[in-house]
């Protein structure tokens, strides 16, 4: 009888308890309705009353996409000279970090030596006109001469010189004969024979004649004299002459993109490209070399 007196005996056996049970019954539901308002409620509003219509709200919802992740620069101001170790970061380090294509590789005393002993002089014209598998200018052709000098500097004293890095060179006037020259040739137009202008006028309406096509002589050609510095033994990463396999996703990207990549130059993970494998062909010529390669990796 006990037991099932027990069984039906409430848990709240004192007025306090009673308390504690209704307060609890209030509170709890109401701290929680409080928590789940403060969360959703702080989410960005873009209703009446928020701030999504500021000035800063519009420019930010309207900014170009372009805009992300890139830094805009000025043409016209003037050219910042890179230092040696960005030079050879950037450039230099596809052969002389690896010692491909018979680079001295950087650090290397022993192969360093002797070019070192044939003076910053040497050196430094060998790297802006390009010596043997080495192009111009490590195949970037926008470099200033006093960055592939100090270029030069830094790989050099890594190596064991102990040369003095070339300071810049003071501002260029280069653009002013140009300039003259085009006005002496504007104020002579005027003098100019009637008869003569009459004449050159049927020549002007000509069509001009469509430059030809680079001929595969000439892809070869350049090949022989520049392209095969990489592709002649495949190093940094460039597919090897003659070899299906490397080239053949290269292919498949189409002419369009190879041609693209071996103008302007091309990054990726195997190597570096520079941009006209670091000569100065024209671009058909430099068209033909991607065909002749091409043509005999097929």
């Amino acid at each position: 009888m006990s037991e099932a007196h027990n069984e039906h005996e409430s848990v709240i056996k004192t007025p306090k308890q009673l308390i504690a049970v209704v307060v609890a019954a209030f509170v709890i539901p109401i701290t929680i309705i409080m928590l789940l308002a403060g969360h959703f409620g702080s989410a960005d509003k873009v209703g009446a009353g928020s701030n999504a219509q500021s000035p800063e709200a519009v420019a930010a919802r309207i900014r170009p996409v372009a805009d992300e992740g890139f830094t805009f620069k000025d043409v016209n101001a003037p050219k910042q000279l890179q230092t040696g170790e960005a030079v050879f970061k950037g450039v230099c380090a596809a052969c002389h970090a690896s010692g491909a294509a018979g680079a001295p590789k950087l650090g290397d005393g022993a192969a360093w030596s002797a070019r070192i002993a044939q003076g910053y002089d040497t050196l430094v014209s060998n790297a802006i006109k390009g010596i043997r598998a080495m192009p111009a200018k490590g195949g970037n052709p926008d470099l200033e001469d006093v960055e592939v000098a100090r270029a030069v500097v830094y790989m050099a004293n890594q190596s064991g010189g102990k040369f003095k890095e070339p300071a810049a060179p003071a501002g260029k006037t280069a653009d002013a004969a140009p300039a003259d020259a085009g006005n002496a040739q504007a104020a002579a137009a005027p003098a100019a024979p009637a008869a003569t202008q009459a004449a050159a006028a049927p020549a002007a309406a000509a069509p001009a004649a469509a430059p030809a096509k680079a001929s595969a002589d000439a892809g070869k050609k350049l090949y022989e004299s520049a392209c095969v510095a990489c592709h002649g033994a495949g190093v940094a990463g460039a597919p090897k002459f003659g070899d299906k396999a490397a080239w053949a996703p290269r292919i498949a990207q189409g002419s369009a993109t190879m041609y693209e990549h071996a103008i302007k130059g091309f990054q990726g993970k195997g190597g570096v490209m520079p941009p006209k494998g670091g000569s100065t062909a024209s671009d058909d010529e430099v068209k033909a070399a991607v065909d002749y390669m091409a043509s005999a990796a097929k």
